[in-house]
């Protein structure tokens, strides 16, 4: 019991100096519940309580870098786990098709009897990405392609004009008139550079990229 108490009246000293549980736990070398409930109420001065609050703070720093570190770790292994799996991964003129109908099913033209292609997106990788899938995959006649980009008003339609044509290899003789969005005042997007509709200007393109989508949607995902 004596020694119990010596360690009780050392924690509270420690504590009105400006301790943190953690550290009168380690000193003391007892359970941190233990420090815990020994020094709970003890009146502390302002300079006590600055001391506390701020090894508080420089733990929560400590935990959240930590955490960065963990998360950056995992981002970087899924990275590279990626990159492993698209190097095996043989793209040919069937896998082009395939690959590119499955994305024209998530974000193109939902109209099944529109006669035009069309895909819409703000991310250059996706469009170039769509455009190269299309290209590799069937035959098409470059000048069907048809762009139009939608813009605010803080860009400079030339300027993004030249961007996505050098995106897309697209020539600018073949971009619609940019259209203008107004921009609300309320924020400007770093780094966006508008979203642009891809065009193929062919009766049954679109028709037959969602039934190669469907097709393999049933093959590999029947509903029952």
């Amino acid at each position: 019991m004596e020694a119990k108490r010596v360690e009780k009246e050392r924690a509270i000293s420690l504590r009105k100096k400006g301790f943190s549980l953690s550290e009168i736990s380690s000193i003391l070398r007892v359970a941190k519940s233990s420090a815990s409930l020994w020094v709970k109420g003890v009146p502390l001065s302002r300079k006590a309580k600055q001391s506390i609050e701020q090894k508080r703070s420089d733990a929560r720093e400590r935990a959240a870098a930590t955490h960065r570190k963990q998360v950056d770790k995992k981002l970087t292994d899924a990275s590279i786990y990626g990159r492993e799996v698209v190097d095996k991964a043989a793209i040919n003129a069937d896998t082009a098709r395939l690959l590119c109908a499955i994305m024209y099913w998530c974000e193109g033209t939902k109209i099944r009897r529109s006669e035009i292609l069309g895909f819409t997106n703000s991310d250059p990788l996706v469009i170039a990405s769509f455009l190269s899938l299309l290209r590799a995959g069937f035959s098409i006649d470059e000048r069907k392609l048809r762009m139009t980009l939608h813009v605010h008003d803080y860009h400079d339609p030339g300027t993004q004009l030249r961007f996505w044509s050098k995106v897309t290899t697209i020539p600018l003789s073949q971009f619609h008139r940019p259209y203008r969005k107004p921009h609300t005042g309320i924020r400007t997007r770093e780094g966006y550079q508008g979203c642009v509709s891809v065009r193929y200007l062919n009766v049954d393109f679109g028709r037959r990229l969602e039934a190669i989508a469907l097709a393999f949607l049933n093959k590999e995902g029947p509903i029952v």
